[in-house]
């Protein structure tokens, strides 16, 4: 296709009468400026349905050229200059948007045939080549006119033949028809929940939000706009693909006037090779907005310092329509500030991820702040009440939202979890706050409810997420999945007979709810009840069988019940499933060190696990040290081994369980009798 192109442009522009050398020409000047920043949306099959690839489309819009280029809104490239180094600028120079300025004035000469560039190499081919696993959604019929819609789709994942996870890459969005498909979100559930959500509609997906149980992969964006490209991990980062889930797209699609159809996909790229970093997306947001119809300058900040080292790869800010200027700024512990991003005219229809080009590296200490300022008044042309209303949080475009997203790499890898942790405490509360918010305006809406009660389980609030799990029970008294939530509620409540009860009467609901078999296998594991631990985790996995607390579950019942073949199995799946994971870790490691054949190898790999699943840990888990020592004991260092089962016991007393810290040291004395 790309010597077709070719050929067609200098078709065009053959046989013209060459302009003086002083002109600006289409072929010399204007179309380099068009292949580089603008085609790859202005071409067939491009986000727009216009094509600027050819002289005589170009010239036919040479004045919306001059004045869209003028003013800036194209090519659309939102960051400031000077507040960020990112890749793939579109930024016209003042010197570039002069050469259509003058192409017009003078006359829009062709130029010259050998003086055409070859155009971008496009064609139906995926641009990082084929694929490795393509998931496409149903057929989907939009209606021609009526309000935006917000429809989610759900894309199994096939299995595979292999027991191993695959990990992603890259990957490429492809909306199917760009012209009525504004912006897509994707993210993976391991669970049906999503699933069920699609059953209930007789149409292809499901009109709304996302559901609860759906989540982006660790530390990624997965969001598509008008201009997206294919994406690329960062180096020595990827994420795992759960075979057996589903890939979860919403998509907001805007009617055109006419029917369309839309059937969407997406290309993975795939290795085998587990990523050396895991990111973390650090995420800054206020979700108590209140913004005043008449309002010009509404305004809201949020900051958060950072507790270890990290280096800055990407940043993506996100409002809605009467958000009008943006910025992120980090301060170093010295006071030296760090322009990160500065948006003067925020634009929801342009809306990307901002990659560095160079990783900004911010150590422990450096506070970093994001500010958004909004316009409600009937001056901002973005602005959809007319005439303005007071508008506050939520999820729908007529709403707002006040988002900035950091994705960041710890300089060590042993201080991501620390990071997580304090990342998600530090949103969880505000979290809380939108919830409620966009409960009291939709007060039947259960997936928000649910939502709300999980939050509030975490903060440790477990009376009011039991309330509101009982008000989703209310309203759907025969769902597996309502029973199973109050259940849950009951068991952090320290109920376990009223929870082992509730999780009952969801299996007879539905006897194929995973998240109620799980459950249950862990109480029965915690009885003593092996077998019927095991029985609730089989189907448990049967139903997921890319849940990695499943399969973790499973994989220690299979090892007190002497499985160690198929206990090692399971617990290396769970790790490759979560690369990061204490819990995966230490118990791998108490499987392989327990052994009686395991090899130098495997007690050497015993030790490393149980010493980074300590590390993570901050040494305070006495049970990941006591691993840690068995596994030492097992390589052969008793010394060393001696001195963690010390550790053990005195994190054992800290924490007033006198039962761990007598075993502890009756296994200390018999390691001391060892010579």
């Amino acid at each position: 296709m790309r010597g077709a192109l070719r050929a067609a442009a200098i078709m065009l522009v053959a046989g013209a009468v060459p302009a003086p050398a002083s002109a600006v020409t289409f072929a010399r000047d204007v179309a380099p400026l068009l292949f580089r920043h603008c085609v790859s949306c202005h071409r067939p099959g491009g986000a727009s349905r216009v094509s600027l690839l050819a002289y005589e489309s170009a010239r036919a819009r040479a004045r919306q050229i001059v004045e869209m280029t003028a003013t800036r809104a194209m090519p659309p490239w939102q960051p400031e200059p000077g507040w960020g180094d990112f890749t793939g600028v579109r930024r016209l120079s003042d010197a570039e948007i002069a050469v259509f300025r003058r192409w017009l004035d003078e006359g829009l000469q062709a130029g010259a045939a050998g003086d055409m560039p070859a155009p971008p190499a496009f064609s139906s081919d995926w641009e990082l080549g084929p694929p490795d696993l393509v998931l496409t959604m149903p057929m989907f019929a939009l209606r021609p006119d009526g309000p935006d819609l917000f429809r989610t789709f759900v894309l199994s994942i096939p299995n595979g033949s292999a027991p191993k996870v695959r990990f992603v890459r890259a990957w490429e969005f492809r909306p199917g028809n760009a012209a009525v498909v504004h912006h897509a979100t994707i993210q993976v559930d391991a669970t049906e929940g999503s699933r069920q959500f699609d059953e209930r509609d007789a149409e292809p997906g499901y009109e709304g939000l996302i559901a609860p149980s759906a989540r982006a992969p660790d530390g990624f964006f997965l969001d598509w706009a008008p201009g997206h490209g294919a994406q690329t991990a960062a180096p020595d980062t990827a994420w795992p693909l759960p075979a057996g889930g589903d890939f979860v797209m919403m998509v907001h699609l805007r009617p055109s006037g006419r029917a369309e159809s839309v059937q969407a996909s997406i290309g993975l790229y795939l290795t085998d090779q587990p990523p050396a970093h895991v990111p973390v997306m650090l995420r800054l947001t206020r979700q108590d907005l209140s913004i005043p119809a008449g309002a010009s300058t509404y305004a809201v900040s949020d900051r958060y310092v950072l507790p270890v080292d990290v280096e800055v790869h990407t940043v993506q800010p996100h409002a809605h329509y009467l958000a009008r200027q943006m910025r992120a700024v980090a301060t170093r512990p010295d006071g030296a500030p760090v322009r990160l991003l500065r948006i003067p005219d925020w634009d929801f229809n342009w809306q990307s991820v901002y990659q560095y080009e160079h990783p900004v590296r911010l150590a422990a200490g450096t506070t970093l702040e994001m500010s958004i300022t909004y316009d409600n008044t009937e001056a901002n042309p973005r602005n959809p009440h007319r005439p303005p209303i007071a508008t506050g949080y939520g999820q729908q475009t007529s709403d707002e939202m006040a988002e900035m997203w950091f994705q960041v790499i710890p300089v060590r890898r042993e201080d991501r979890g620390a990071l997580v942790e304090s990342v998600y405490r530090k949103v969880l509360p505000e979290e809380v706050r939108g919830r409620r918010a966009m409960l009291a305006r939709d007060p039947d809406n259960v997936a928000l409810r649910d939502d709300l009660a999980l939050m509030l389980i975490e903060i440790g609030d477990v009376a009011a997420a039991e309330r509101e799990f009982r008000a989703t029970l209310a309203r759907r008294q025969e769902s597996a999945s309502a029973r199973f939530n109050v259940g849950l509620a009951v068991l952090a409540r320290g109920e376990r007979d009223e929870a082992e009860r509730l999780f009952s009467a969801a299996i007879a609901a539905d006897p194929s709810h995973g998240p109620s078999h799980l459950q249950l296998g862990l109480l029965r594991q915690a009885q003593g009840r092996l077998r019927e631990a095991s029985t609730h985790l089989g189907a448990a996995l049967a139903a997921r069988p890319a849940d990695a607390e499943a399969v973790l579950a499973a994989g220690v019942v299979d090892a007190m019940l002497g499985d160690d073949a198929r206990a090692l199995v399971r617990l290396r799946a769970a790790l490759d499933m979560r690369p990061e994971w204490s819990n995966a870790e230490a118990a791998l490691a108490s499987v392989l060190s327990a052994r009686v054949d395991a090899s130098p190898s495997d007690r050497a790999l015993a030790v490393a696990l149980a010493e980074r699943a300590n590390t993570r840990t901050n040494r305070r888990n006495s049970a990941y040290l006591d691993i840690w020592a068995t596994a030492l004991a097992a390589s052969g260092d008793l010394t060393r081994a001696r001195e963690i089962a010390r550790e053990a016991i005195r994190v054992a007393e800290d924490a007033g369980d006198a039962s761990a810290a007598a075993r502890l040291r009756s296994r200390l004395v018999a390691w001391s009798s060892v010579r």
